[in-house]
């Protein structure tokens, strides 16, 4: 009688199996696309085409116009923050400090300092006097970067 109950059990068990196999294939079949003829076959190279002639886009941002001393903050507020911390204001500097360092220390003394600043006034005493003119001294001014005649 124990092996009855146990086949009769193991039948209904493997049945329920079946049933819920035999659903899920019917639901895959169900969401499955219609087959496509073969005629009908969209062309891969083509390209889709679309009617936006009564569309528009969104309006393109404007820029805006920067102050000479707006854009002189953002040279150095790199982060944009709004704010000038101190390492960004010596970041500008540190390429000048690095001409100025001739022994690669990180310390600047006098004697590099006074080197480089008699290397410069030597440079710009062309008539070798020991006096700068005006016209020499106007030599020792810092060169400005040449701009693009415009902006394109």
């Amino acid at each position: 009688m124990k092996q009855a109950v146990l086949g009769g059990f193991g039948a209904l068990v493997l049945v329920g199996v079946g049933m819920f196999w035999w659903q899920g294939r019917a639901q895959v079949e169900e969401g499955a696309p219609p087959p496509v003829a073969a005629e009908a076959t969209p062309d891969p190279d083509a390209l889709p085409l679309a009617d936006a002639s009564g569309l528009r886009g969104p309006a393109p941002p404007e820029a805006t116009e920067l102050t000479r001393e707006e854009r002189r903050f953002f040279r150095y507020d790199r982060n944009r923050d709004r704010k000038i911390s101190r390492n960004e204001m010596l970041s500008t500097r540190s390429d000048a400090f690095r001409k100025l360092d001739r022994d690669g220390n990180n310390l600047l003394t006098f004697e590099e300092w006074a080197v480089t600043t008699v290397e410069r006034f030597e440079g710009a005493d062309k008539d070798g006097n020991g006096e700068l003119s005006q016209g020499e001294f106007a030599t020792t001014a810092p060169k400005r970067s040449a701009r693009p005649a415009c902006r394109c």
